[in-house]
């Protein structure tokens, strides 16, 4: 839709110069209406759902209100200025109010209009954010000493009776509490109570309940950046790895051991005997550590996140892997540039494939043509984004699934899985590529 309005703004200012020009006029009482016109266009978009009202949408309104104001006040006053005609002054004002429609349209371009993924639940979901206080932590990325809070924001079933299990989201490094809201509100339609973790300054920026914006840390992005380019040695590599899980751990544990002791609203209708934990990239390695060392978890879901809490410390004080089966059943989705990779190096042991291989209750899954942005709904709400972050976390392959397909397909496939292990209704099988 932003290109579209681009490519009309430019046909209509190229028209209307070579209009001018051929007549020797400036044309400023044409140029009025159709600048009240263009608002009035643009307001009726907005109204009809042709343009879905929005943070996108907020610049270029602004541009067009002030353009239609303007030429309002030029025609109630009768004031269309008497600059004589010049053709050079012609080309400028043209070229001028592409360049300005162009940039104010560019929100639009970065994040494109786009359609919810499908829900297959029968329940409509409601949404609530809080901001909890961990006084047993101080916050590590400031030095005010202030205690570390972490914003959540849950999806569940509305006007449900009955208690539904408890899934606990935590995002990639630089993403965002809301980077699968599909997953959540497929979830929550089907009778799960979904609570995703804002990490804040490991994430892009994080508000809180009280609408206070705090913004990623460029030490965290530095470090994320420089460990993907692989300049620290192998122990220099493993203390980081140490670094990010105990800061993730510690917050979903925090956020779980929260939930477990609030009783009244909607936590009334969280089974807390039935909890499974999910995450993508950084999230996901996370979740799965988490899910080795607390009793209360049920299931655990990887999306393409390494896992790095697999990496030990032996008894001749060497890096290596975890050789103990993994407890619970564990469900692995891999991009297909990592399963490239893979088979590019077979000597490699990579720590996901090494504890599937020994563990009773582990999947693996690849969705073919995936990236690792691939698993979450970035590609959606922003392809440009999603590609710069693949090439940042790694693996800068371009996607070529169809991205409403791989997000609908991982959705089935996680509403499964937990529906097996945390509601125990029927068998969970999976393919090795879809």
């Amino acid at each position: 839709m932003g290109i579209f309005i681009i490519i009309i703004a430019v046909l209509f200012e190229i028209t209307f110069m070579v209009y001018c020009i051929r007549t020797k006029e400036n044309h400023t009482k044409t140029r009025s209406w159709v600048m009240i016109a263009a608002f009035v266009a643009f307001v009726s978009g907005t109204l009809t759902s042709v343009l879905d009202w929005g943070f996108r949408w907020y610049f270029l309104g602004g541009v067009l209100a002030i353009f239609a104001l303007i030429g309002a006040y030029k025609l109630l006053t009768r004031k269309f200025g008497k600059k004589p005609y010049r053709t050079w002054r012609i080309v400028c004002k043209m070229i001028r109010m592409v360049l300005l429609i162009t940039l104010a349209t560019m929100p639009a371009i970065a994040f494109p209009q786009y359609e919810n993924p499908r829900t297959t639940g029968r329940f409509a979901v409601d949404t609530s954010t809080y901001t909890f206080t961990d006084e047993s932590r101080i916050e590590t990325f400031v030095n005010t000493g202030e205690q570390r809070k972490v914003t959540v924001e849950f999806w569940y079933p509305r006007q449900a009776e009955g208690i539904y299990p408890l899934i606990v989201f935590s995002h990639g490094a630089f993403g965002v509490r809301m980077s699968n809201a599909s997953t959540f509100m497929d979830l929550a339609s089907n009778g799960y109570v979904v609570c995703s973790i804002d990490h804040p300054y490991h994430a892009a920026g994080t508000i809180d309940a009280d609408k206070n914006l705090t913004l990623g840390s460029k030490a965290f992005m530095q470090e994320v950046i420089d460990a993907n380019g692989n300049i620290f040695s192998e122990r220099e590599q493993f203390e980081l790895y140490t670094k990010w899980m105990d800061l993730r751990t510690g917050d979903i544990a925090f956020v779980l051991d929260t939930i477990q002791n609030t009783n009244e609203g909607f936590y009334s209708l969280i089974d807390r005997k039935k909890t499974g934990l999910i995450g993508h990239s950084l999230g996901g390695s996370a979740a799965a550590q988490l899910g080795r060392v607390r009793d209360d978890i049920g299931a655990v879901i990887n999306l393409d996140g390494s896992m790095l809490g697999e990496y030990r410390l032996n008894k001749a004080n060497e890096i290596g892997i975890n050789e103990e089966p993994y407890p619970l059943p564990l469900l692995n989705f891999y991009s297909e540039y990592v399963i490239n990779e893979l088979q590019a190096d077979p000597a490699y042991v990579y720590p996901n494939k090494y504890v599937s291989s020994i563990s009773a209750k582990a999947f693996e899954v690849c969705i073919k043509g995936t990236n690792h942005m691939s698993y979450t709904d970035l590609p959606l709400f922003s392809p440009f984004l999603a590609k710069q972050l693949s090439g940042v976390s790694g693996g800068a392959t371009k996607a070529t699934v169809d991205k409403y397909y791989c997000i609908e397909t991982m959705n089935t496939l996680v509403l499964e899985f937990f529906n097996c292990y945390l509601k125990g209704e029927g068998s969970f099988t999976a393919k090795e590529y879809y």
